[in-house]
């Protein structure tokens, strides 16, 4: 280790943020990063602790945490660089969004803070852009093969990138006008400019992979002829069907709005996208109500401060959090403690154990919320709830926004047709190399998994272009044989 003592002689620092009046005038990120000066005393703090928990427990990536942590305390940024590309297609991404499973891993944080692990990681790969490391790989043979890859989300950006640069021909397709999928459209502005993507297609774009955008595939070209023309398929379309909220009221109620329709159109508007009248979700001026009390709830809080929300409140259905790790998720695993994002800091009211009963309606629009509060216990038959007697509530609403996650890919057309094997909570079934009941066809990421984090996405779509290479391969070799 580079400083054996560094974590007896340096406590972490926290990144800092904009201050809040400035910040939520802007879209622009929040984060001040630290000097490198601080970053080197932060990865000294990286202790000799013996069994990097960081690397193998906490990060689903597997990053060589205590490796690159050495490197930057020693000076050597472009060998951190090369380190964290070694596992990780977009540190830049995940050093930004991820929730960081690696630092409540951390042998440290069994009595002190942890190591700086996402930041740091955040702060050498930006090291790399400025200094011209990151460029272009193309492969140096190609293989013959072409690849068709359904989806432009962290899952199909990671698989292009690692089947282009095993010498395959990468076609992305994407539905939306952009790529990017939920980084372009999911992630607002503030916690990740879309610069930051753009700069790193160009890199894809270099390295051969080619995009197709506005192609809804399954709509406007079948899957029938994507196998007539490419060699392997992978669907990587995410876990695109929202849960929504069965409550009186609800059913065509025009002010209530899934989450990602407001985060995506947000998004346009930053991005110079005009917006029709009759189409905008605006929430100027209104009181906003976010059902939901996870990330994408954060999110919307944030865009919703951001276009001059009058009042957010926030509501869960679950208990309210401990402000300590209980014993329930004892290190290494991510405590389930309750977390105050920037979004929160910057104004909302916050409600746990709230269960929503119905809406009160004028015309097609809610204006009011009917709740009750609810009280959680644990039985042979897990987490149940009741409702408290007494404990009813109204709010006003002029917005209400769904955030309760996802259910699963979307099921209707692409999927359908196929007639690709699904598991009892609707996503696709796979082998152990990524490939679906159908042979040739693999998936990877949340259409396969369910919704979950970027970083596990990518890994799914690195694990799908191995087991799709070595498939191709093998499939080149049987050709041959044959042949012969």
């Amino acid at each position: 280790m580079g400083k054996p003592t560094g974590f007896l002689e340096y406590r972490r620092e926290e990144v800092g943020h904009r201050p809040v009046d400035e910040r939520v005038r802007d879209h622009l990120e929040i984060d001040v990063p630290l000097s490198p000066e601080a970053l080197m005393r932060q990865a000294a703090r990286c202790m000799d602790c013996g069994i990097p928990f960081c690397h193998g427990a906490g990060c689903p990536l597997h990053n060589r945490i205590p490796e690159f942590n050495d490197l930057l305390y020693r000076g050597r940024w472009r060998e951190a660089a090369d380190l964290l590309h070694a596992n990780n297609n977009f540190p830049e991404i995940t050093g930004r969004v991820c929730p960081a499973l690696c630092e409540p891993a951390c042998v440290l944080a069994i009595h002190q803070e942890p190591v700086l692990i996402k930041h740091i990681e955040c702060q050498i790969v930006e090291r790399a852009w400025r200094e011209g490391w990151i460029v272009p790989q193309p492969a140096p043979r190609k293989s013959g093969f072409s690849v068709a890859i359904i989806g432009s989300g962290p899952a199909g950006l990671a698989a292009a990138q690692q089947l282009a640069r095993a010498g395959h021909a990468v076609t992305v397709f994407e539905k939306d006008d952009r790529i990017g999928g939920l980084l372009r459209y999911g992630i607002p502005d503030f916690k990740l400019d879309k610069r930051i993507l753009d700069r790193r297609l160009d890199q894809l774009r270099g390295e051969g992979v080619e995009f197709r955008t506005d192609v809804y595939v399954g709509v406007d070209i079948s899957l029938r002829y994507l196998r007539r023309t490419f060699d392997a398929i992978l669907l990587a379309m995410g876990a695109g069907r929202p849960r929504d909220l069965d409550v009186p009221g609800r059913q065509g109620a025009a002010n209530i709005h899934f989450a990602l329709e407001f985060l995506a159109q947000q998004n346009r508007l930053v991005a110079g996208d005009a917006i029709p009248a009759d189409k905008l979700i605006s929430a100027k001026d209104k009181i906003v109500i976010v059902i939901g009390g996870g990330d994408t709830g954060s999110d919307c809080i944030g865009a919703a401060r951001r276009q001059g929300a009058r009042q957010i409140h926030q509501l869960e259905i679950l208990p309210k959090p401990p402000d300590t790790v209980p014993p329930s998720t004892p290190w290494p695993l991510w405590p389930q403690i309750l977390r105050t994002s920037s979004s929160h800091e910057e104004g909302c009211e916050r409600r746990w154990s709230v269960l929503t009963k119905g809406f009160t309606r004028a015309g097609d629009s809610v204006t009011e919320l009917h709740g009750v509060e609810i009280e959680w216990s644990t039985g042979p038959q897990g987490m149940t709830f009741r409702e408290i007697p007494g404990s009813e509530f109204s709010l006003k609403a002029d917005l209400v926004l769904l955030a309760m996650g996802y259910v699963h890919v979307e099921h209707e057309g692409l999927i359908q047709k196929v007639g690709l094997q699904l598991d009892r909570r609707g996503n696709i079934v796979t082998d152990e190399n990524f490939m679906t009941s159908e042979a040739g066809i693999f998936a990877a990421g949340d259409c396969q998994s369910g919704a979950s984090l970027v970083v596990r996405a990518i890994l799914q779509g690195r694990s799908a272009a191995e087991g799709m290479d070595r498939w191709l391969r093998q499939h080149a070799v049987q050709t041959s044989a044959r042949r012969l």
